[in-house]
């Protein structure tokens, strides 16, 4: 049987991929103190650094394969946001055996190296790919190693549309070192937005796996979403807006009902925001259009469809130029990060972020609460041996 104890009353993470750091910035909003971040990215440790004052020290620059467990501190929660490139479509589902995404078996020998000093508690972060890559196996497998440290985990899914006025759906996990694992679900659970159909079906068809579902989270907020809340004011001289020619040419570009739609908008006597993505449909390059008032998902820019296009209609007007750094950091709830770098280097960082408000929002209505169970219960015992 594994004990944990805990009599500390500062909350510390232990931030692996931390990237750019929006983890870190939606836990100190929570009252969480990172002590030790981890990337393998030089890049993303300069933007970290930059945005943060006292990181020389805690900021391990190093793959995770290669990080000895005994140089990290015992903290009250370790965080994971792996990379996510082979779980996706874009990665050709390689899975968590694939190139990147195999990283996560690294944070697992972290955790297994550690030994009685595991964190009580973690947070996986992944794209929503991550429950059905290679048939749900890959899914399986991380739970599974997961409850063979001893936590039994919980998981839900959440958008950030319900923070900020971007659609991005990312999968949580959480696991809890003292937490008591429910072996068989006598019924399956009810359908949420944060467990839709698909992951209850999951939850409820692997009772093998040590769960610790929390049924008692709040809903989700909602919000009036606006992009124009996040649109720099840029004036019409600057070269970032597209020339005529250029406009013309993706609108040329643009379905014919979305067209429509565009010319109607254009005689209003506001400005509408609206955005683009160009895809490739049947062999031509098409740009798709959202007039629900939120972006599409944030990517990184490593191809050309990859930047995301704003649109500005109105007023006899139709305006069109890409998203700046500063108005994808406010998409990301980071609004006041320090910009640093290259416009490339920026959109990297933010495209392969976590939303800080949807993590602050866990850390408050979740994790807060484990934490506080754990101080309650200075002594707790695991139900189960682990492996």
């Amino acid at each position: 049987m594994i004990k944990t104890t805990t009599n500390r009353q500062i909350k510390t993470i232990a931030e692996f991929f931390a990237g750019i750091g929006l983890m870190r910035a939606g836990f100190e909003k929570a009252g969480w103190t990172t002590v030790l971040a981890n990337d393998i990215d030089q890049t993303k440790r300069r933007l970290y650094l930059n945005h943060f004052d006292d990181t020389n020290t805690h900021f391990i620059l190093e793959d995770i394969h290669k990080l000895s467990p005994d140089i990290i501190p015992t903290v009250d929660l370790a965080t994971a946001s792996f990379p996510c490139t082979d779980l996706s479509l874009a990665g050709k589902r390689a899975g968590l055996q694939g190139t990147q995404s195999s990283a996560f078996w690294g944070f697992i020998n972290i955790l297994e190296g550690m030994s009685h000093r595991k964190p009580p508690l973690i947070l996986l972060e992944n794209v929503a790919g991550f429950l059905t890559s290679n048939g749900g196996q890959d899914f399986h497998d991380a739970l599974t190693a997961l409850n063979e440290q001893g936590y039994a985990v919980d998981t839900f899914i959440i958008n950030a549309a319900h923070f900020v006025p971007q659609s991005r759906v990312r999968l949580f996990v959480v696991g809890k070192l003292t937490g008591e694992p429910n072996r068989k679900m006598k019924h399956r659970l009810p359908e949420t937005e944060m467990r839709p159909d698909k992951l209850t079906k999951f939850i409820y068809d692997h009772p093998e796996i040590h769960w610790d579902i929390n049924n008692k989270m709040p809903g989700l907020p909602s919000i009036n979403n606006n992009l124009a809340v996040i649109v720099e004011k840029i004036k019409k001289a600057s070269p970032l807006w597209f020339d005529k020619n250029r406009v013309e040419y993706l609108l040329n570009q643009t379905f014919e009902r979305h067209l429509l739609k565009i010319m109607e908008l254009k005689d209003g006597k506001s400005y509408t925001y609206l955005t683009a993505f160009r895809r490739v449909r049947e062999g031509r390059s098409m740009a798709e259009i959202r007039f629900d008032g939120i972006a599409g998902c944030l990517r990184t820019p490593k191809g050309g469809s990859a930047r995301q296009i704003l649109l500005e209609v109105g007023k006899g007007e139709i305006n069109i130029r890409l998203f700046t750094p500063r108005e994808c950091a406010r998409l990301m709830g980071a609004d006041d990060f320090k910009l640093s770098g290259t416009v490339n280097e920026a959109l990297f960082g933010f495209g392969d972020a976590v939303c800080v408000p949807v993590v602050t929002w866990i850390a408050e209505n979740y994790l807060n609460k484990e934490f506080s169970k754990i101080i309650g219960s200075p002594q707790q015992t695991l139900q189960y041996e682990t492996a």
